[in-house]
């Protein structure tokens, strides 16, 4: 069977990467074979399951951070290596995912959500955790049961210093002098929720700010240490007006239902949808597609596997095959599912880290980039030719460079792109050249 433009798109644009014999497999229905994956609730992937509860490193670090006993560089190795293990095991995962559009698909929300060790190392003990029980098991559900998730996470709650926003007026406030912190309210209603042009003021921010005192983490040395606690102590008192409505002092409450309010606000099913827009048909998406999908939130009242399903039903999706550059993350998986790759997850986030998307550690809250202009220069392109000669060079001698062509690109590729790999001077040239060409950087 020759595959159609249609299998690429469907195993780059909403997958991960073709393995030998998915164009073929992929071709007879790729609507379907993506719809099909979201069916069932997704599972937590064999590679990542022995890495234990959030809860227990969480109660690890606070008493790291807080506790002078605990020998903090060692504690810092064993995080490192935790990090490092975990990964090795989530790019393994993405590399054998049977359900390639959930692994995409926990990554978007992942990044939407970002916790980073760029700004907090310590927390290389908790982004895999956070990934794992504030985003995956929410992707296919309700964005607000993320959203709610997300926040009462200790990871974020440490990043983002609400861990230790402290109520001017609270009871611990007055006694201690202790002040608010803004960070997690800010990137809630700028990056998460509404967007920077959402039509929130600096009032509210500080006002949400408010509603979120007390939403903290169990002190150390506490049978809770780590876990997700309200701490009425440090709970800001009163009455507190977001975005024109009034939210009566009832403590954690006030929380909830402003989290509620801002999953359904219509800034946010825009916000939301142009950023799945822009994921999933191109840097400057259609209008009318961000249109579409901010209804569906609307109306679906943020039901994200109905969104998805908006997102594979819209023609402008598939009108481009090329029309995304592949992040880093993007690119390694997809090289090394087509070559199935069975080796040493160790060198894996080194390849990440030279390529310059470091697992986990974005810049700033916002993210990594989610268009061209945030990968593609003249010594990002060098970097990744190199490193495509260099995995060429490590890969079996008996692969064929034709066959990987015809299994990654073929629906897609101009004829001096399979030309250049078929009169290549030897295999490991060739699949250099698979590489690097733009199909294969393309998605």
């Amino acid at each position: 069977m020759t595959a159609k433009p249609e299998a690429f798109v469907a195993l780059n644009r909403f997958g991960l990467g073709a393995a030998p014999g998915d164009l073929d497999r992929v071709a007879t229905d790729p609507r379907g074979w993506l719809t099909r994956q979201l069916a069932p609730a997704p599972a937590l992937p064999p590679e990542l399951s022995g890495f234990g509860p959030g809860s227990d490193h969480a109660r690890d670090l606070v008493n790291a951070i807080q506790d002078k006993s605990v020998q903090k560089e060692q504690f810092r190795k064993e995080a490192r290596a935790l990090y490092l293990q975990e990964v090795g095991q989530r790019t393994l995962a993405a590399i054998r995912s049977q359900s390639p559009l959930i692994e995409r698909l926990t990554h978007f929300w992942s990044n939407h959500f970002t916790v980073s060790i760029a700004g907090k190392p310590i927390l290389a003990v908790l982004v895999g955790a956070f990934e794992r029980e504030a985003i995956r098991p929410h992707v296919t559900g309700r964005f607000h049961d993320m959203l709610r998730a997300v926040v009462s996470h200790p990871a974020m709650l440490i990043y983002l210093d609400n861990a230790t926003s402290v109520g001017p007026d609270s009871r611990a406030g007055r006694a201690r002098d202790k002040g608010l912190n803004e960070n997690l309210a800010r990137e809630l209603l700028e990056l998460h929720t509404l967007g920077v042009d959402g039509g929130y003021t600096q009032t509210d921010v500080q006002e949400f700010a408010k509603i979120l005192t007390g939403w903290s983490v169990g002190r150390p040395k506490s049978e809770e240490a780590g876990q997700f606690r309200f701490h009425p102590m440090i709970h800001e008192p009163g009455d507190k007006t977001l975005l024109g409505k009034r939210y009566r002092e009832a403590g954690m409450a006030e929380g909830e239902a402003a989290l509620t309010d801002l999953a359904r606000h219509p800034a946010t099913a825009r916000h939301v949808a142009t950023k799945l827009a822009r994921h999933f048909i191109a840097d400057q998406p259609p209008a009318g597609a961000v249109d579409h999908l901010a209804r569906v939130f609307h109306d679906s009242d943020g039901d994200l596997g109905e969104l998805t399903r908006a997102v594979i039903a819209l023609p402008e999706a598939w009108a481009d095959p090329l029309a995304k550059v592949k992040t880093p993350q993007e690119l390694v998986t997809s090289a090394l599912r087509l070559t199935t790759f069975d080796g040493d997850t160790d060198k894996l986030v080194g390849a990440l880290t030279l390529l310059g998307q470091t697992p986990f550690a974005a810049p700033s809250p916002a993210g990594w980039p989610d268009d061209a202009a945030g990968w593609i220069g003249p010594e990002a392109s060098l970097q990744r030719i190199e490193w495509s000669m260099a995995l060429a060079q490590r890969l079996p001698r008996d692969l064929s460079p034709v066959a990987l062509a015809d299994a990654a690109i073929a629906p897609v590729a101009a004829r001096d792109t399979m030309l250049a790999i078929e009169r290549a001077p030897d295999a490991r040239e060739a699949i250099a050249l698979l590489f690097s060409s733009p199909e294969f950087q393309r998605r």
